[in-house]
């Protein structure tokens, strides 16, 4: 039975719940919600499992925080035996316009503090990597607030079509492997 560790990157809190930095944490609730499962609090994080054509998903939320999510991530491949080609980390990018969908095999941390800390902890950029746009609508200086800060009105619009389409990127990813689901899904 292959295994797949699924990480949506966030922070913990209601205060993050609906801020366009906890994208990662979005997409994997509308996965859970999809197929009908639930996350519980456990070791660094919550998780939830499902299995699909053969295979299992492990999501992962982290609870270490954005900043802080490599732990996680390693204590989860670890314990659960998963090697790095069988995982996908989903973050947000303010350089891609929102809702664009880039998918890598490996890459630097692109300034993404959460991609940096788990490069640093796992001591590679070989992993797979779901960037969710969010764009960069926001005034110099004010980055910050502007990850942290919540969707507008027609980002909420939109937002539903994108989170099924990231549901189907998670599927793909597992059972027809990563570089069949760059060329079905980039720039999508």
């Amino acid at each position: 039975m292959k295994k797949f560790l699924i990480v949506g990157l966030g922070n913990v809190g209601v205060k993050y719940e609906e801020t366009r930095h906890n994208i990662g944490f979005k997409i994997l609730d509308a996965m859970a919600s999809k197929e009908d499962i639930t996350f519980e609090s456990q070791k660094l994080g919550s998780i939830s499992k499902f299995r699909f054509k053969g295979r299992t998903f492990i999501l992962l939320k982290p609870s270490t925080f954005m900043n802080l999510s490599g732990k996680a991530v390693k204590y989860w491949l670890n314990k659960e035996n998963i090697p790095f080609e069988n995982l996908l980390i989903i973050c947000d990018d303010l350089n891609l316009d929102f809702g664009a969908i880039r998918l890598k095999a490996k890459g630097s941390d692109g300034g993404h503090n959460g991609l940096k800390d788990i490069n640093a902890i796992l001591q590679t950029q070989k992993y797979a990597r779901y960037r969710f746009g969010v764009s960069s609508q926001f005034s110099k200086g004010k980055q910050i607030d502007y990850v942290l800060g919540e969707w507008n009105d027609d980002e909420k619009k939109l937002l539903p079509e994108r989170l099924e389409k990231s549901v189907e990127i998670i599927k793909s990813f597992g059972t027809a492997g990563l570089n069949n689901t760059m060329n079905t899904f980039n720039g999508k």
